[in-house]
C-alpha cells in the first residue's frame, strides 16, 4: 500500500465516522405566549377603629374575674392599666397594641412642635429661648430657661410694664397638651379674672420653654403675677397633660417653693375650663396676699 492509497483509506474512515455521529436535527416548536392571569384584589372600605379612644376605666379584659362589677368600680377611679388579662405568660393583643399606641403618642408629643398656625390664630407674641433645636432643648435644660437679647427686646416691646398679670404659654415637653387645652383654658382664665376686676392683654408664646423661663419674663416685664401654661412630660395615661405655674414677682434664681402649680389639666383629669376658673381664683389670692407657693399656702 503506497502513500496515496493510505491517505484515501484514512479519508474514507473519517468520512464514515462523521456520518455515524451526526446529531439529529433539532425540531423547533413555536412557543405559545404565556397567558397572563390577573387577580382582582378586594379592597376593604371603612376605617380601622382608633384603639386609643377606648376608655381603659370601662374596659374589662380579665376573663373569669370573681367580681367583674367590683373590678370595674375600682378601675373607674384610675386610668392605670388594671386587670389587663393575659394569655399564658403574654399580654392580650388589645393591651399590647394600646400600650404601643400610647407610647407612640407620647413620643410624638415630645418631638413635635406647636403649630405656627395656632400661635397666629391665638394672637400670641412668639419668642424662643436660646435653644436652636429640639435635640438641644431635650439635652440642655438650662438653655430652655434663657433668652438672647433679641428675644428679651421682643418681650419688652410687646408687653405692658408692671402689669398685674402676665400670661405666658410654653410648649414644654408636650406640644399636644398646648394644642388640646389652650383654646379653652385662656378664655376661662380671662373670664374668671374679669369677675375680680382683673385682666391681661398680650400673651407670650415661648418655644423650647422650660418652667424657669417665667422667672426671666418676670424680671423683664416686672409683672405682679406671671402665669405659665406649659405642656408636661407625657406618659402612657395621656400625652395632653398641661400645667399652670404661677408666681408672685418671680425672679431668676428664686426657690421653687415660691411658685404654685396646678397640674393634670386634660380631658381625663381637670378639664381646661374648670382649671381656668381655678387659676383665676389663685391669681386673685396671690395679688391680695402678695405671696405665692408655700408662703401663700401658709397665709391662707
Amino acid at each position: 500500500m503506497n502513500e496515496k492509497e493510505l491517505k484515501e483509506m484514512i479519508v474514507g474512515i473519517l468520512s464514515e465516522m462523521v456520518d455515524d455521529h451526526v446529531a439529529p436535527a433539532t425540531v423547533l416548536t413555536e412557543e405559545k405566549p404565556a397567558t397572563q392571569v390577573t387577580e382582582t384584589a378586594e379592597i376593604e372600605t371603612g376605617m380601622i377603629p382608633d384603639i386609643t379612644e377606648v376608655d381603659l376605666r370601662k374596659q374589662l379584659l380579665l376573663k373569669g374575674a370573681k367580681d367583674p362589677e367590683g373590678l370595674l368600680k375600682m378601675k373607674a377611679y384610675t386610668p392605670a392599666r388594671l386587670g389587663v388579662g393575659r394569655t399564658g405568660t403574654r399580654y392580650l393583643t388589645p393591651s399590647t397594641l394600646r400600650f404601643r399606641a400610647d407610647h407612640a403618642a407620647a413620643q410624638d408629643a415630645v418631638f413635635s412642635d406647636v403649630s405656627e398656625e395656632l400661635v397666629k390664630e391665638m394672637g400670641f407674641i412668639a419668642t424662643k429661648t436660646i435653644c436652636t433645636s429640639k435635640d438641644e432643648y431635650l439635652t440642655r435644660p438650662d438653655y430652655g430657661r434663657q433668652f438672647d437679647e433679641e428675644n428679651c427686646e421682643i418681650i419688652r416691646k410687646n408687653t405692658t410694664p408692671k402689669a398685674k398679670v402676665q400670661m405666658v404659654v410654653g410648649d414644654g415637653l408636650s406640644s399636644a397638651a398646648i394644642e388640646a387645652n389652650v383654646k379653652e383654658v385662656l378664655p376661662a382664665i380671662k373670664q374668671g379674672l374679669k369677675m375680680y376686676g382683673l385682666d391681661f392683654d398680650q400673651v407670650l408664646f415661648v418655644k423650647y420653654c422650660r418652667v424657669p423661663a417665667m422667672y426671666k419674663i418676670g424680671e423683664i416685664t416686672d409683672a405682679d403675677v406671671v402665669c405659665l401654661l406649659v405642656g408636661e412630660r407625657p406618659g402612657l395615661v395621656t400625652a395632653e397633660s398641661m400645667s399652670a405655674y404661677i408666681a408672685y414677682k418671680p425672679t431668676v434664681g428664686m426657690p421653687e417653693a415660691r411658685r404654685t402649680v396646678i397640674s393634670n389639666i386634660h380631658r381625663g383629669g381637670t378639664p381646661a375650663v374648670e382649671a381656668g376658673a381655678y387659676i383665676a381664683e389663685v391669681i386673685k389670692k396671690m395679688l391680695d396676699k402678695k405671696k405665692s407657693g408655700i408662703d401663700l399656702k401658709e397665709a391662707e
